[in-house]
């Protein structure tokens, strides 16, 4: 399934690749700096605003295995289009009138194949570089979400309060569409082998092994975001800051998680398990700190900066072990991670308001520290973990 291209033809192939995945992490976040503006627009509560949050990471996290389970067979470059040209239509809704409801389920569409462009743009993206550079490959596509919260998510909101919510939306549809057109021209045929059967990829990318690094992504960003949900609340009531104060340390975090996620393709080309290791200790590390030390503006500021640097900075490693561990079912393996990230994500948020009710701010940080051991012990448990036997896949291919 290789196609390993030019160097100049590769890099133009990732371009576009970053590109979409930008777009689509804009669209993401967009209605996280915008809530007030769409709930009083709507008529609808800021809590059911928020929902529309939740709508795309179901979809992302439910829709986007599922779409790529149903879609093994065909070319990955046809793939790409097809879930570009949704994600554009699906985006028009909002954009140009769309109600509540409506706009609740294009939201989960717009997950869904924003899943299925992750798990097909990894495997362009890897099959256009030589295999010691795939975790880079990777990274690239993993990059260009992070981006989007670092850039995409200030630059939609600022534009949203000056032209209307609706008006991001447009603005993402056309920039969208720039990234349908670049795709049609630029990615190249990728067929999926006659032998790679979805029912085949399934066994594979499901196995025990594969679930195993697919928990420690899960522990990994449970105790992220234990903290982080909260986090301007504990700088608020922790370190003494609040106000327009706390936009510094917002954007530091996704600057952060841009330059980890960049530089983390790299340790993952380099060892994948020990970069595991060491990005949950980095993140533990960094929430106990926090914990123990967030009253000070200063060190607060840098704990931030080092669960964000450690956060994405393990993502490619994850995305690269899961892929790698998973043999003849990479295709459908590559749209896990986004999965078991999203309902981490979900997790950590639950269990730091439950510690917050109980205990009050401080807790969800020590909650989040907490479950970072237990990533640390997971992902050190993980590290000898190898692929299976070369025989395995053709071994799935004979009984279908």
């Amino acid at each position: 399934m290789t196609r390993q291209q030019a160097p100049a033809r590769a890099n133009l192939v990732l371009a576009v690749l970053f590109a979409g995945a930008f777009v689509m992490g804009c669209a993401e976040m967009l209605v996280v700096g915008m809530l007030d503006l769409i709930a009083t627009d709507l008529e609808v509560s800021v809590s059911a605003a928020g929902a529309l949050v939740t709508a795309n990471a179901l979809g992302l996290a439910l829709g986007g295995p599922l779409l790529t389970f149903l879609t093994t067979r065909f070319d990955r470059r046809h793939v790409l289009i097809a879930a570009t040209s949704v994600f554009v239509l699906a985006n028009l809704l909002p954009a140009f009138g769309a109600d509540y409801p409506l706009f609740v389920a294009a939201r989960v569409l717009i997950g869904a194949v924003q899943g299925l462009f992750i798990a097909a743009g990894i495997v362009t993206a890897t099959s256009v570089v030589p295999p010691e550079r795939a975790g880079r490959a990777m990274a690239i596509v993993i990059t260009g979400f992070a981006m989007a919260s670092a850039l995409g998510l200030p630059l939609g909101t600022l534009l949203g309060q000056a032209v209307g919510w609706r008006g991001s939306f447009v603005a993402v549809v056309l920039v969208g569409a720039f990234v349908l057109v670049a795709t049609v021209l630029v990615l190249p045929s990728l067929p999926t082998s006659r032998e790679s059967r979805a029912v085949g990829q399934a066994r594979a990318a499901f196995a025990p092994r594969v679930l195993a690094i697919l928990g420690v992504g899960f522990l990994v960003f449970a105790a992220i975001q234990s903290a982080l949900t909260y986090l301007v609340p504990f700088l608020g009531t922790v370190t003494g800051v609040t106000g327009a104060a706390v936009s510094p340390y917002l954007l530091a975090y996704g600057v952060a998680t841009a330059i980890g996620s960049y530089a983390g393709g790299r340790f993952a080309d380099t060892n994948a398990p020990r970069a595991l290791v060491v990005g949950s200790i980095g993140v533990t590390v960094s929430l106990a700190t926090m914990w123990l030390l967030g009253g000070n503006a200063v060190i607060a500021a840098v704990t931030v900066v080092g669960t964000g640097l450690f956060a994405m900075g393990i993502a490619p490693s994850i995305q690269h072990r899961v892929v790698t561990l998973a043999g003849a079912g990479a295709p459908l393996a590559s749209s896990l991670p986004a999965s078991a990230v999203n309902a981490g994500i979900a997790v950590g948020s639950f269990a730091g308001g439950l510690a917050i009710d109980a205990s009050g701010v401080p807790a969800a940080v020590l909650t989040g520290a907490t479950v970072g051991v237990l990533a640390v012990v997971a992902a050190w448990a993980t590290g000898h973990i190898t692929p299976a036997p070369q025989s395995a896949p053709a071994e799935l291919s004979t009984h279908r």
